[in-house]
């Protein structure tokens, strides 16, 4: 149980960050990049396996992190942008609420039981995220306000699924940090490769601050997910852990909006929120 409080903590947290990222006016690209090599550096020395790199491609993981590191700075850089755009809540409700794609995955390739509470859970959740992503309770959520809230919720699950799928079936115990050091250092590849495109179209303005948040992000990025893996491996039943950890997540980050941001929440994200927590518990339990 440690674990998955340290977990909620510190993913909360990664959105307070990048809402610091806008007040400060960080690049969140450049700060992203940063934030993995920084990660990839905590993967490397906390793990107990000494390895050559020419032995990395090598292992039964390696593909599912390489996968998984395109994902990551992918999905980053959309949570970065829709908690700057639409707000704290919003982009936890999105992120959180894509626990119904695992899900959904279950259903569709595992031949998973589906009732009525699941479903009903599904619908909630897709309502919940248009619902935080309003901003006037008189008119309808425009489009450009919902695409990233959406791109954020389809992305988060198809990594959620993705990680839960290579770590139970690829990686014991003592090769998660060196898993986790593998997905951070391709994402960091990939990053550096769109940082030099920018420098060849001339869009790159390097300044210390974006290196500076860069650190800020890396260290409770490398731990969130170091904290969560392990909590996998405990005794916490899977259904049990998503809901803890997603509601855990979508609460904190709301009341870190309200009191350090002043986030300003009208009655459609009221309700909004509200469901999410609500589908949550309905999806993982239903399941």
């Amino acid at each position: 149980m440690m674990y998955l409080v340290l977990s909620i903590l510190i993913s909360s947290l990664l959105f307070v960050i990048f809402k610091l990222f806008d007040v400060f006016k960080i690049n969140t690209l450049q700060a992203i990049v940063v934030n993995y090599i920084i990660a990839f550096s905590f993967g490397i020395f906390t793990s107990d396996i000494s390895m050559a790199v020419a032995e990395v491609p090598k292992q039964p993981w390696f593909i599912g992190a390489f996968c998984l590191g395109i994902l990551f700075i992918s999905i980053f850089n959309v949570m970065g942008i829709t908690a700057q755009k639409n707000g704290l809540s919003v982009a936890s409700v999105a992120g959180k609420m894509s626990v119904v794609i695992p899900i959904i995955f279950g259903i569709i390739v595992y031949n998973e039981s589906v009732g009525i509470v699941k479903v009903v859970g599904i619908l909630l959740a897709l309502v919940a995220v248009y619902l935080s992503s309003a901003k006037n309770d008189n008119s309808p959520v425009k489009f450009k306000n919902l695409l990233f809230p959406l791109l954020l919720f389809v992305g988060s699950g198809v990594l959620d699924t993705a990680l839960k799928y290579v770590e139970t079936n690829s990686v014991s115990e003592t090769n998660v940090p060196l898993f986790l050091a593998t997905i951070f250092g391709c994402a960091f590849v990939l990053g550096s490769i769109l940082i030099v495109i920018q420098i060849v179209r001339g869009k790159l303005k390097f300044q210390w601050k974006n290196v500076l948040g860069g650190i800020a992000l890396g260290i409770p990025n490398y731990y969130s997910m170091e904290f969560l893996l392990k909590a996998f491996k405990t005794d916490i039943e899977s259904s049990t852990l998503f809901t803890i950890n997603n509601v855990g997540i979508v609460i904190l980050t709301t009341v870190f909006a309200l009191l350090f941001f002043q986030e300003k929440l009208i009655k459609k994200n009221w309700v909004g929120i509200s469901l999410a927590v609500i589908s949550i518990i309905l999806v993982t339990f239903g399941s």
